[in-house]
């Protein structure tokens, strides 16, 4: 686990800059920086209006009794797509506004929660159960 920690921290900035530099030569560089900082800023407007909503439906979950499991789940892949829009690269930014695209959103999370559940099934997780 570690060393793909490590080879992601590794070849995701490798790749970033490779494409930054390629575009870079294509349309120029002040367009690319151009680029970079406008879905670096509609990213950060995407997130927090994406991240506002689900804020109101965690809250209204609780006023209601209900575990907001689902919600928090997508705050997190609100969070991450936003934290991924901040980053400078066109990869990451990619990742980022997916995260933030409710549909694709809805399908990462559930493909998220299948995981989740299968490392529990198998014991890998640890959880505890408020009684």
């Amino acid at each position: 686990m570690l060393l793909r920690l490590a080879a992601l921290f590794i070849l995701v900035p490798l790749a970033e800059l490779a494409l930054l530099v390629y575009i870079g030569m294509l349309i120029g560089v002040l367009y690319t920086i151009i680029i970079v900082a406008a879905t670096g800023l509609l990213g950060a407007i995407l997130a927090r209006h994406q991240g506002l909503v689900t804020l109101s439906r965690i809250r209204s979950s609780l006023e209601h009794g209900i575990v907001p499991s689902y919600e928090l789940l997508n705050g997190v892949l609100i969070l991450i797509g936003g934290l991924l829009l901040l980053t400078p690269g066109l990869i990451t930014d990619a990742v980022g506004f997916t995260l933030l695209i409710p549909q694709t959103r809805h399908i990462i999370g559930k493909w998220l929660a299948r995981l989740i559940q299968r490392a529990i099934q198998k014991r890998e997780i640890h959880y505890w159960e408020v009684r």
